[in-house]
Formats: C-alpha cells, structure tokens, sequence
C-alpha cells in the first residue's frame, strides 16, 4: 500500500521524523509535502497541521485514495465534503491529543484549588509564610467541578479527577448520562461549581455559550477554565467579572491578544500560551498513534479512533 504526507514543515518534524521508519516498516511511503501539487496517486494520506483541503479536485488527481489518518486532532478544516461523499475512511489522532490537554486542566483545577501562583506571588514579595491563617476557602476538598461538554477531552478530565475528593458536575447538551460525573443544566452548571472547565467545540451555536448572564452566576473566586477555543467565551463578559472570579485561558480570541487587552493586566487572570495540547515529547505519541493506524489499515481492520461522517461537525 502506498501513502504520503500532507502537512507543514514544522508539523512533519515534529510528529513523523520520529516514527518515519516505523512508518515505512508497514507502507510504501512517498514522503511529506506541503500541498497536493506533487502528491503521488496513493492509497492513504497521513495529514496534519497546515494540511490543505482535501477538495474534489484534488480527489480528482488522487483517485487511489481510500484513507486518511490525521496526526492532529479536528478534521473539519481540510477533510471536505466531498471526502465523505466519496466514503474516504478518516482517522483522527484527537483521543490521543486530549490527554495532555486533559492533563493540563486538572493541575490547574488542582493548582487554583491551593491559589499556588496568587500565594506564591505574596509570598515572594511579603517573605512570610502563613499556614494556620489560611482561609478555609483555599484547598481541593470537597470542591465541585463542572466540566463543559463531555467531549474527548471533557470525559478524559473527569477520568482523572476520579481520586480526587471532587464533586464533578457536567452539562453536555447530546449525553445525558457520564460515569463519574451528575449531569446537571448549564444555569445549574455555573451556580453550583467551584470551578468550570470547557471543553466544547467551537460551532455557531456554541460562540459566546459562557455569557455574562452564566459568568455572573459563579460564585466570588469561583474559576473559570477554558482550553476549548477562546470565542465560546464572551471574553468582554469576562474582563467584567474578572476581579471578581479568577480565570485560567490557554486559548482566547483573538490569539494572541493584544497587548493593550485588559485581560493581561488582570492578577486574577492566567493567560498560558495554547500549550495545553501536545508539545515537545508528547508529539511522539501522536506520531506513534498515526503509524498504529496506517498498520491496522494494512492489515485490513478497522481504524481505532474514526471519525464517523455524522459527527464530523460536532469533533473538535
């Protein structure tokens, strides 16, 4: 079976150099490239960031193509319509993405239960140490957190809040039942948490979801956390409640803001740089998730983690 690479210098360097021999081990593999203008006829594409989209001229010149196996996560911005009308199987590395991000959100739900980076801050410029003083207030137990969308990442996140001394709400408008979690309104979502975490995909129906009107159900101190995309929150909403509630953004909108954003002045306001998804050595294993796929499509069984074309508008 023959296959290529569609994706950005940046992105094949960093997910594919590392896993290429495996990878050539179980296809005949053409390469990578950026576009499709000197693509060989293959049976599967292996894709990723900056991967064009995949338009019926392009499956016009690729009349081999039964596969696509994405090395990232959503596949809405380059697998076409006309992929799945032509019955293209798609496979997407977005499972294996959520864990960092998942990861990521529960050492700042951990981090802002203890205020690790308000009280390290005091305690760098006071040199005092408090413990018994301690606003009963501060610390993880008991707090209930509320997580936004049970999605990939959302159900990841409540996997592995599950030894902790939580109380996990979740509001998810399609499931009506999480192991691990009491499924609750999204009023009653933001009345009722400690912290909020969110992890919805960014459709028409979900910019803006996070209003003032929900913002301003939150309790004083209350945290907000977003690692889904920066406009499912009303950010103007926000930079009104921040001195009131604290927020975690590793996404806003636009990013980066700019640097006259009143959000970047706010202490009760941590602004991470989307570091939350793979980085660094966690490329690896979405470059060991594609080559596992382009092995179980060789061997004729079905792809671990597809993307079914009725859900293609509601993955991240």
């Amino acid at each position: 079976m023959r296959a290529a690479g569609v994706m950005s210098a940046d992105a094949a360097d960093a997910v594919l150099t590392p896993v290429l021999h495996d990878l050539r081990a179980v296809c005949d593999f053409a390469g990578v490239r950026p576009g499709f203008a000197e693509v060989p006829d293959v049976d599967l594409l292996v894709t990723g960031w900056g991967c064009p989209p995949i338009t019926a001229e392009v499956l016009a010149r690729l009349p081999r193509l039964k596969a696509i196996v994405h090395t990232a996560g959503s596949v809405k911005g380059f697998v076409t319509d006309a992929c799945w009308e032509r019955g293209i199987a798609v496979s997407s590395a977005a499972q294996a993405n959520a864990l960092p991000v998942a990861e990521y959100t529960v050492a700042m739900i951990l981090l802002s239960g203890k205020r690790v980076l308000e009280r390290a801050r005091d305690y760098r410029e006071t040199k005092r140490m408090s413990v018994y003083g301690v606003p009963a207030s501060v610390g993880n137990f008991g707090a209930t957190i509320g997580i936004l969308s049970a999605s990939l990442i959302g159900r990841r996140v409540i996997e592995l809040l599950a030894p902790y001394d939580f109380h996990v709400l979740v509001h998810d408008p399609f499931v009506t039942e999480v192991d691990g979690a009491e499924s609750v309104g999204l009023t009653e979502l933001f009345e009722r948490s400690d912290v909020v975490s969110v992890h919805t995909p960014l459709l028409p129906e979900t910019t803006g979801l996070v209003s003032g009107e929900l913002l301003a159900l939150l309790r004083d101190d209350a945290v907000l956390i977003n690692t889904a995309r920066g406009a499912v929150v009303d950010q103007d909403a926000l930079v009104a409640e921040a001195g009131r509630i604290r927020a975690v953004l590793d996404v806003t909108d636009p990013e980066v803001l700019p640097v006259d954003h009143p959000l970047w002045r706010h202490d009760n306001v941590l602004i991470t740089p989307h570091l939350a998804g793979s980085q660094g050595n966690e490329w690896r294993r979405l470059g060991r998730h594609a080559v596992d796929e382009v092995r179980r499509w060789v061997m004729g069984e079905p792809f671990a983690t597809p993307v079914p074309a009725e859900r293609r508008e509601r993955i991240a």
